[in-house]
C-alpha cells in the first residue's frame, strides 16, 4: 500500500507562486508515476500535471502549460508542483495521486491518493 501527504497549499494573491510537496511513505518501491489534481467547487476534479517514473515524460493541462512545473525526487520518496503566476481559477483542492508503473496514464488509472490541500488565490 502507498499513501500519500500533500503540503504545500495556501492563500496567495494573483501572480504569486506556491510550492505543493507530496510525501510518498509505505511501499514506496518503484515505479510509480504521480499525478496532480485538483478540485475547485462545483467542478469534476481534473489532472493537472504528470510524471513518470524516469522522469522521461510529463503532462500538463493547456491550463496551467507554462506556470506549472512538476518534479519529483525518487531518493526522497517527494513530488513536488512548482505553480507561478498563480490565478485565481486556479483555487481549488490539489491532490496528489500514484499509479503502478512507469509512464503517466489518465486519471482513472491513478489508485492511490492524498487528502488534499487547499489552494486559494485572491483576486
Amino acid at each position: 500500500q502507498v499513501q500519500l501527504g500533500e503540503s504545500g497549499g495556501g492563500l496567495v494573491q494573483t501572480g504569486g507562486s506556491l510550492r505543493l510537496s507530496c510525501a510518498v511513505s509505505g511501499r514506496t518501491s518503484g515505479p510509480y508515476a504521480m499525478g496532480w489534481f485538483r478540485q475547485a467547487p462545483g467542478k469534476e476534479r481534473e489532472l493537472v500535471a504528470s510524471i513518470s517514473w524516469n522522469v522521461d515524460s510529463t503532462y500538463y493541462a493547456d491550463s496551467v502549460k507554462g506556470r506549472f512545473t512538476i518534479s519529483r525526487d525518487n531518493a526522497k520518496n517527494l513530488v513536488y508542483l512548482q505553480m507561478n503566476s498563480l490565478k485565481p481559477e486556479d483555487t481549488a483542492v490539489y491532490y496528489c495521486a500514484a499509479k503502478r508503473g512507469f509512464g503517466i496514464g489518465p486519471q482513472y488509472t491513478y489508485n492511490y491518493w492524498g487528502q488534499g490541500t487547499q489552494v486559494t488565490v485572491s483576486s
